[in-house]
């Protein structure tokens, strides 16, 4: 990803030096587990990790892999110049590539998903803190993009709170699904390599040994681990299109902070535009770009075949460094919104009481009048507020078919804005515990 929406704690983690601290790793560690079992010499294990502070020559490998073709090989032979051709005698014992590769991989997505929780955490905790302060702030409720009943911001706050902890569920599951590795040799069946070593190896980077390999670790995995960022991504979006839409100019129920100096328009001085949440939106439909070819990853021929391969060394690294920048950009958003409850307030009586109808329905379904006619007579009077501008409850309590079900003080009492709000702290309680 370009360093525009790239956070450095995640590049690095995908940066060739990583890569090959890694391959490192893994070669030196079966190196001791083979020396354990008498299959190679200790001291040739021990030379292996003479390398362990070294750092690797990317472009000599580089240079290397132009020739052979094969970037393991590569790796390899970068090694043995550094340790000595008879020490790294037994490098690579029994293994083949995917080995090294599919481990690796499987360690950096786990360590991505240990950077995203900590994203998703932050997020979590800015919208908590959101809710909690405003979840007596009273606003219109929408649908279809409608006014439809009053609800409150904190009630907003705390449904993308619900949703982000379901996310970090997901998240973490992920990540347990995807943290394993093999070191089975070609075709998975350990002929040239004790399954022993592969547990060594895994036991020492944090995994657990893949149940069956085939030759390489089963893709069924990482789609499940990249549809999970897909579906965070797609909360990340519906947050930022709530704020967008309170951010237009006829709403204005809140606003991205605008910092001193910011500028919204080349053109227009007195813009202010909702840049950042907007941003979330098409960063989202990046890393959702990347859930299809994760899945079409899962049918590989036979044993292996690397149709997946480049296909992972895209999505691998641009679909969590996007992923990692944009949930803390979007905690960044909501930790410093500014919110305006007066408009909230001016929004939600535009229509004059127009929001209460559904009590009144009710009421008059109560009192005795059939749901057809109350819905009749409910509506008739809602629209002269929409199409004349007048007040719901005048019109209400001049009609003598209203009145004659429901007394001027019950009808006064269905305009009660507390009735919306009481099971707000019933809701909250569910949320936050």
């Amino acid at each position: 990803m370009i360093p525009r929406y790239s956070r450095p704690e995640m590049v690095k983690l995908w940066s060739p030096e990583t890569r090959f601290r890694i391959w490192f790793e893994i070669e030196a560690h079966a190196c001791d587990a083979q020396a354990a079992l008498g299959v190679i010499p200790k001291a040739n294990a021990e030379a292996v990790w003479r390398a362990k502070d070294v750092e690797f020559d990317v472009a000599r490998i580089d240079e290397i892999e132009a020739v052979t073709k094969h970037d393991v090989i590569a790796f390899l032979t970068h090694l043995a110049e550094i340790i000595g051709n008879e020490e790294a005698r037994f490098v690579h014992q029994g293994m083949t590539s995917s080995d090294v590769l599919d481990t690796t991989l499987n360690i950096q997505l786990v360590r991505a998903a240990d950077l995203l929780l900590a994203g998703v955490d932050r997020v979590m905790a800015a919208l908590k803190t959101r809710a909690l302060e405003h979840k007596d702030t009273v606003r219109i409720g929408r649908s279809h993009g409608i006014h439809a009943e009053p609800t409150t911001l904190g009630l907003t706050f705390a449904r993308f709170y619900a949703e982000m902890k379901r996310n970090r569920e997901r998240l973490g599951n992920a990540r347990k699904e995807v943290a394993t590795g093999a070191i089975s040799g070609a075709v998975g069946t350990f002929a040239n390599i004790d399954p022993r070593v592969e547990e060594h190896v895994c036991k020492a980077l944090g995994l657990v040994p893949e149940p069956i390999s085939t030759q390489v670790i089963p893709r069924d995995r990482h789609a499940m681990y990249f549809a999970t960022l897909g579906v965070i991504a797609s909360s990340i979006e519906n947050v930022a299109i709530e704020i967008r839409h309170m951010q237009r100019t006829e709403v204005l129920e809140a606003e991205e902070f605008f910092s001193p100096g910011q500028k919204g328009s080349s053109a227009m001085p007195h813009k202010r535009n909702p840049v950042l949440t907007e941003n979330l939106t098409g960063l989202s439909r990046l890393v959702r770009m990347a859930v299809v070819p994760a899945l079409e990853n899962v049918a590989l021929w036979h044993e292996r075949d690397i149709s997946h391969s480049s296909v992972e060394r895209m999505i691998g690294p641009d679909a969590t460094i996007t992923l990692d920048f944009a949930l803390h950009r979007l905690a960044g958003v909501v930790e410093k919104l500014v919110v305006y409850p007066e408009n909230m307030l001016r929004n939600m009586n535009k229509f004059k009481g127009l929001v209460m109808s559904q009590r009144v329905l009710l009421a008059l379904t109560q009192a005795g009048v059939s749901r057809e006619d109350s819905y009749r007579l409910v509506q008739r009077n809602a629209m002269k507020v929409w199409e004349k501008g007048a007040d719901f409850k005048t019109e209400l309590l001049a009609d003598p078919e209203v009145t004659a079900a429901l007394t001027p003080a019950e009808i006064e009492e269905k305009f009660d804005l507390g009735y919306h709000t009481k099971h707000v702290d019933t809701i909250f309680k569910r949320v936050f515990g």
